[in-house]
């Protein structure tokens, strides 16, 4: 029995259902898990696409990255209440709406998001150690912040949980000061307000960055909350996970929209070293340590995932914490190679890779919360998560299927991005609204066809002929 936090203690448990007895935290430390690890380098950079990539004024920066971050946070947060419910990983109750073999699709899908992320973040971390440390090259502070990195996820979720704690105060405390240095110490330019033009594609271009950098965490959520006393409540639990991330999103993205303006084009990494000269060790250091908080979490929920996909396929296996230590350092040899090899087109790539993330995870979110919420109600009998043949949620669900790959496909004439720009969206400008039109589509039509298919099997039944008592009696 472990009912409290643990941080300098291994993680036990993997893939499997977390007893009540091992239930510990309140919904504070969704706050804080949310808030501390979203304090990083990525996300200052995130928020400087609105006004370099995006090439939009700082009032209609501020104003995209609020509205996409609170309204992508709902998605997000709808899935906290999931993890004290049922106490499983994310994608093990993704089986739910899938199917055992179903799921597989949209598991490969997010190890492959983990994986890029943590990449991302690497190379952020490598700059930044290389503009503090002069004489180096970015590779030693890509490796040193990746073994950091390694080591929380192996130890697993209360050190995940305790470090994201300490990472609210300090990067919270570093954040106000760097905003603050920036304004009245180094000062802003002149044309700080006027510079770029407003523009209705670049608007809504951020606000699909800010929305989607809320709902990539979807499939985060309830690993991060699996531990949860089971009466933590949804409401609890989904405001405290709401107004950690956004705020901890949205805060220092418009620290990014303004490190964008201030700085000279280029690098923002360096560009954020030159307006906090005085304190920019302090700075630096500060958020590339809290990129090691973030790329822990998206080793061990890859891990997780992995893992997962693995006991798919092999149903007999458990695995337990060594297989959890293996898989991390895997998955982290796979993000250092791509983090060494891509790191000279970063800015470009990252921006690609965020929105191939949109077209993919907005159907799985609207079919996940459709079906815990409108359709089952959160009641799922967990032990078929696990079992070989999907217990009474089959090996494939075909509306749950069907409804991911068209509302992928829905989405494409509306898409515009480096890579492709569907009809819709070249005739209206560029404007992207993918993510929005498959919200809309998926949703209603997952809802009809799980209907239809929860008919069909409850047809049978209802057609045997009731027997009564009085039948049973003799003549």
């Amino acid at each position: 029995m472990n009912s409290r936090e643990q941080p300098a203690r291994l993680e036990l448990a993997t893939i499997q259902p977390i007893p009540l007895d091992q239930r510990h935290g309140t919904s504070r430390d969704l706050f804080t898990v949310w808030f501390g690890s979203n304090l990083m380098l990525l996300t200052i950079v995130t928020g400087g696409l609105a006004v370099t990539v995006f090439a939009l004024p700082f009032a209609w920066a501020v104003a995209g990255l609020a509205v996409g971050n609170l309204v992508g946070a709902v998605f997000m947060a709808l899935h906290a209440a999931q993890g004290p419910t049922l106490g499983v990983p994310q994608m093990i109750q993704t089986r739910g709406q899938f199917g055992s073999l179903g799921s597989l699709l949209v598991i490969g899908i997010v190890i492959v998001m983990y994986v890029g992320f943590l990449s991302s973040n690497l190379v952020l971390g490598g700059q930044a150690l290389a503009t503090v440390i002069s004489g180096i090259s970015d590779a030693p502070g890509i490796a040193l912040v990746g073994v950091l990195s390694v080591i929380a996820a192996i130890y697993g979720y209360d050190l995940i949980h305790a470090y994201t704690r300490v990472r609210s105060y300090v990067s919270g405390t570093v954040l106000l000061l760097t905003a603050a240095w920036i304004i009245w110490v180094h000062g802003l330019p002149a044309d700080f307000l006027t510079r770029n033009t407003g523009n209705v594609p670049g608007l809504l271009g951020i606000i699909s960055a800010a929305a989607l950098w809320q709902i990539a965490y979807a499939p985060y959520v309830s690993d991060y909350s699996r531990y949860m006393p089971r009466d933590t409540g949804a409401r609890p639990a989904f405001w405290a996970s709401y107004w950690g991330c956004t705020l901890g999103s949205l805060l220092p993205m418009i620290l990014g929209a303004m490190v964008g303006i201030a700085a000279p084009k280029g690098n923002l990494v360096a560009g954020l070293a030159m307006l906090v000269h005085g304190i920019a060790p302090l700075v630096l250091i500060v958020f590339s340590v809290g990129i090691a908080a973030a790329n822990a979490m998206n080793l061990y929920c890859g891990a997780l995932s992995t893992l997962t996909l693995g006991q798919t396929l092999i149903p007999s296996w458990s695995p337990g914490r060594r297989a959890r230590t293996i898989v991390s350092l895997v998955l982290f040899g796979v993000a250092l190679a791509t983090a060494l090899l891509g790191k000279a087109s970063f800015l470009v790539n990252y921006e690609g890779f965020i929105l191939l993330l949109l077209y993919v995870l907005v159907p799985w979110t609207a079919i996940n919360l459709v079906d815990y919420y409108l359709l089952r109600h959160g009641e799922y009998d967990v032990a078929s998560f696990l079992r070989p043949d999907g217990g009474i949620y089959g090996r494939v669900n075909a509306a749950a299927v069907t409804c991911y790959v068209l509302g992928i496909l829905v989405q494409l004439p509306f898409v515009a991005s480096p890579l492709y720009t569907g009809p819709i969206a070249r005739s209206i400008g560029g404007i992207d609204l993918s993510w929005m039109v498959g919200l809309v589509i998926t949703s209603p039509a997952y809802y009809w066809l799980a209907k239809r298919s929860q008919a069909r099997e409850e047809a049978p039944f209802n057609m045997r002929p009731v027997t009564r008592k009085a039948d049973t009696l003799p003549p």
